[in-house]
């Protein structure tokens, strides 16, 4: 007898303990009638991203910012082209060695096939990648949308250090990770410091990019501090943090011909 009452406490002890960890670490989701892409994009601009990453060899890092500077200028006074550079870094604190770049192609994506066809017939554009990949070690992209909620990248003066916030979210959770932002991102904005965000489309998919712009790293620590103090800030990133698989910081620098220095 008291060894079945006392196996009937562990079992109903199990089946509770079970359901508070349960309820610890499961996360719901709730069913979707439409791609996240359409809830949290902007609808009334048929902007289309690509961020680049190249590591490039040590020894060629000069090399390769002066064949980018030339190459991006030259794109840029061709109104053929639908796309844009937004922003070119170097990352300073991070993966070292590293280029990013953020494009921009006005009119989603028959603007990047259109971009590629002519790029691919330019002589001038196909010479300077075959030298480039002499200089480059790996890379990879990313298609991106920005978030509706997020503020339009836009050209800034400098001097500035650029922060790119990259975070690997649980599949399923975009929606959720939107929501709290929409809410967060007003805690953000009395430094001039949120520049844009954005989302992946294609490539490593549920990925989040938060960029930011600050003075220096000390400018940084003080708005970042800040946040902190505001009250709401907190309760956003308790909301979010269980949706974070990874996450990374890059501190970048601009480069010279960048549009956000």
């Amino acid at each position: 007898m008291l060894e079945r009452a006392v196996l009937g406490r562990r079992g109903f002890a199990n089946k509770s303990d079970e359901g508070w960890v349960s309820s610890m670490f499961a996360h719901k989701v709730n069913a979707r009638k439409d791609a996240h892409s359409n809830l949290l994009s902007k609808k009334d601009i048929s902007n289309l991203y690509k961020i680049q990453f190249h590591n490039v060899k040590p020894e060629c890092m000069e090399a390769y910012n002066k064949m980018s500077d030339e190459v991006q200028k030259e794109l840029h006074r061709d109104a053929d082209y639908p796309c844009e550079v937004v922003g070119s870094w170097n990352t300073w604190y991070g993966e070292q060695d590293q280029a990013v770049h953020l494009w921009r192609y006005s009119g989603g994506y028959p603007a990047l096939t259109e971009c590629l066809r002519k790029l691919n017939r330019n002589m001038a554009y196909l010479a300077f990648r075959k030298e480039r990949s002499k200089m480059l070690i790996s890379r990879c992209n990313q298609l991106l949308l920005e978030f509706s909620f997020w503020n339009e990248p836009a050209p800034r003066s400098g001097p500035n250090i650029y922060e790119l916030r990259t975070y690997q979210l649980v599949p399923g959770t975009m929606i959720e990770w939107g929501n709290n932002w929409a809410r967060a991102i007003k805690y953000r904005q009395e430094n001039n410091e949120a520049v844009g965000g954005f989302f992946t489309q294609i490539g490593e998919l549920y990925v989040v990019h938060h960029l930011w712009a600050y003075k220096d790293l000390q400018s940084r620590q003080e708005t970042r501090n800040a946040a902190w103090l505001k009250e709401g800030w907190d309760v956003n990133v308790h909301y979010t943090m269980p949706l974070i698989q990874k996450m990374e910081s890059r501190i970048m620098i601009p480069m010279e011909h960048s549009p956000l220095q």
